[in-house]
């Protein structure tokens, strides 16, 4: 449900000192009024193409660089955040936590002098498992550290129960990012580059025959591949959510230890699990009984190398980047530094983001964004008391849902406790490995036990932002709280169209496809009429028949299924934020500032909220694994469908993305 997805080995290129963000800017950051007008490409007309209008010359001009899988406003945000963690990270003294683990990391002599040596320690242990059973259990333990499972075990609120947590169990195994990497033609040239990866890595781990187990491993993935579902299917709430006794389990997926398995994960006694992925389950169980030990162990082994490579030598790093580069379409590595900021920043976060949040996030810019929320949420609960296709009774449930929905911006109010977690300036190998124990810990201690609404999912220093769902919560880090997002300079119509859109979005997912599954209290359950959803089903179908037309990449076209629910969001936040910004005139009109309306700059700093550009690698495999569109038609979807956009630039039949009234989608 999240509205920005950035991956840990991507950046979202712009720096800024530190010292000139710690105030509150007396002007806005881009242009007189918060929007880049350079970025324009005005010979588009809005309607032939609304992106390329807004942000056109800047593409134009604009040259990814070379350690990244795009650039962008996203990516702008990012690498000033880092560079601002930077400054705090690199004064830290080694005594500390955030110190000694950064300079565990930064001392390249240190690491090249260690090599493998902390890596043969754990590649023994798995070549001295001697049956299946012993490997099932050493797949349990991988949790607390490295190593890789073909089951996943999360822990989250009870679907049904949402007050208490359990462990949901679901699919994986895979080492590329999805099902059709394994099985489709367009993704020959990333498996190839994996397979030669794995033949690497076993080679590196001292195997016999590595080219063998490297096919073998790839053939066992391929099968667990052919098991799994596929990710639009995982997103329907309905279908994950299937609570099974552990008597049953056996039943069910048998030939497969799961008491022991779970004991061995740090769950002993458990009686119940939700599984997820249900079929899937069963069905990579069987592949696992069906498989030699030794492919298990060779499988083992190469995810071991893959997972400590960034910690180890530059061998290892060197040729973890060369099937890397070729998933991403990037040629060069991030700099060290920035690695070295980034696993400070996952593993110590509220450590080093209560210093971030004192010194970047004013108090007075949280004051103005949970003002901006209450005037959103107020402008969602009139959408949804005018929503023609919803009865006076779904109304009134959306309604207190709406009204309970809690708002977290910032940061949390009650920070983690890491005293726990040991960090050896000399021990990098071992730093990561305690970390992963430790958050794996943190995790146990959740099961069974009464959710904790107060904790948060992301670091308050995170570019990104997210609706919490089962707890009914959004949640705004400071991260994301930075211009262009968020500018406290900036036109009121820009903060609407950038942050405000934002906040929409997120409040949104309580009412998308799969959030209106989910009632008040967070629990699974139809609070819809039967008419109202066959009202809703029909306005999104609309919407995702759009969406599946859209061809990003010659020859790969959006999944409007798989994205159905983002792209819901998107709309409906955009159309949100319009109507808060209308009613925060109080009926003036919008003063016109450099020949612009206001609707016309809350549009415009919508697109460049979205502004990126993007490898068609790193195009593809989004489209292949993320619920989220790409960022050029996050832009062109939801505009083409809002009446105001048409009004505000006189888009006209004809235009490319024109389309009737009756042609756009009012699911919101």
């Amino acid at each position: 449900m999240r509205i920005l997805l950035l991956a840990a080995t991507s950046a979202i290129a712009m720096s800024v000192a530190a010292s000139a963000l710690a105030a509150e800017p007396a002007k806005p950051m881009y242009g007189a009024w918060g929007v880049d007008l350079t970025a324009r490409d005005t010979t588009v007309s809005p309607g032939t193409d609304f992106n390329k209008h807004a942000n056109g010359a800047w593409e134009a001009r604009t040259q990814i660089p070379a350690d990244q899988a795009a650039a962008g406003v996203g990516y702008d945000v990012f690498n000033r955040s880092q560079e601002q963690l930077r400054t705090l990270i690199e004064t830290a003294d080694a005594s500390t936590q955030i110190g000694g683990l950064y300079k565990s990391f930064t001392n390249e002599a240190q690491v090249e002098a260690i090599d493998d040596k902390p890596l043969k320690a754990d590649l023994a242990k798995i070549a001295a498992l001697g049956s299946k059973t012993d490997f099932a259990l050493a797949m349990g333990r991988a949790h607390g550290g490295f190593g890789a499972d073909i089951f996943s075990l999360d822990i989250y609120p009870d679907a049904k129960t949402p007050e208490i947590n359990t462990i949901y169990v679901g699919q994986s195994g895979l080492g590329l990012p999805d099902r059709d990497y394994y099985l489709t033609d367009a993704f020959k040239p990333q498996l190839a580059a994996y397979t030669a990866f794995i033949e690497r890595a076993l080679t590196m781990a001292g195997y016999a025959n590595p080219a063998k187990l490297a096919a073998d491993v790839v053939a066992f993935e391929t099968a667990i591949a052919k098991a799994s579902w596929a990710v639009a299917d995982r997103r329907d709430i309905d279908k994950i959510y299937n609570p099974t006794s552990i008597a049953d389990l056996k039943t069910y997926a048998p030939n497969f230890p799961w008491s022991d398995y779970l004991t061995a994960a740090g769950m002993p006694g458990l009686t119940k699990v939700v599984l997820g992925e249900k079929t899937a389950v069963r069905d990579i169980a069987k592949v696992y009984d069906e498989t030699p030990l030794e492919t298990l162990k060779a499988w083992q082994a190469f995810h071991l190398v893959e997972e400590a490579s960034p910690y180890l030598s530059k061998r290892f790093v060197d040729s973890r980047f060369e099937y890397v580069k070729v998933l991403s379409g990037q040629s060069a590595l991030r700099p060290r530094w920035k690695r070295g900021v980034g696993l400070v920043d996952s593993t110590v976060g509220e450590v080093v983001g209560q210093t971030y949040v004192a010194k970047y996030f004013p108090p007075s810019s949280k004051a103005q964004m949970v003002e901006l929320i209450a005037n959103l949420k107020t402008a969602m609960a009139k959408r949804i008391e005018q929503a023609p296709w919803m009865s006076p009774a779904t109304k009134a449930e959306a309604q207190t849902k709406l009204s309970k929905m809690k708002v977290m911006v910032g940061y949390p109010d009650k920070w983690r406790d890491y005293s726990g977690l040991k960090i050896d300036v000399a021990d990098l190998y071992g730093n990561v490995s305690r970390s992963r124990a430790f958050e794996w810990a943190y995790s146990l201690n959740d099961l069974g036990k009464p959710v904790d609404a107060g904790k948060w999912a992301m670091t308050p220093q995170t570019v990104n932002a997210y609706n919490g769902g089962l707890e009914n919560k959004i949640v705004f880090p400071a991260g994301i709280l930075q211009a262009p997002y968020f500018d406290p300079a900036a036109d009121p119509a820009v903060n609407y169209g950038a942050i405000g859109a934002v906040i929409g979005h997120e409040i949104s997912h309580g009412f998308d496809d799969q959030g209106r599954k989910i009632d008040a209290k967070g629990a699974l359950r139809d609070w819809w009429t039967p008419e109202d959803s066959k009202r809703f089903e029909a306005q999104a179908e609309i919407l995702g028949k759009q969406y599946d037309q859209y061809e990003p990449v010659p020859g790969a076209k959006i999944n409007g299924k798989l994205t159905m629910g983002e792209n819901i969001a998107d709309l409906a936040g955009l159309q949100v934020a319009i109507d808060a910004y209308h009613a925060s005139l109080k009926g003036k009109p919008a003063p016109v500032i450099d020949g612009m309306t206001g609707d016309q700059r809350l549009f415009l700093a919508f697109a460049q909220a979205w502004q990126s550009k993007e490898r068609d690698d790193s195009l593809k495999q989004q489209m292949a694994s993320d619920p989220h569109s790409p960022s050029s038609f996050r832009v062109v979807g939801p505009t083409r469908n809002v009446d105001a956009w048409y009004a505000a630039f006189g888009v006209k039949p004809g235009e490319a993305y024109y389309l009737a009234p009756e042609a756009r989608s009012r699911v919101w």
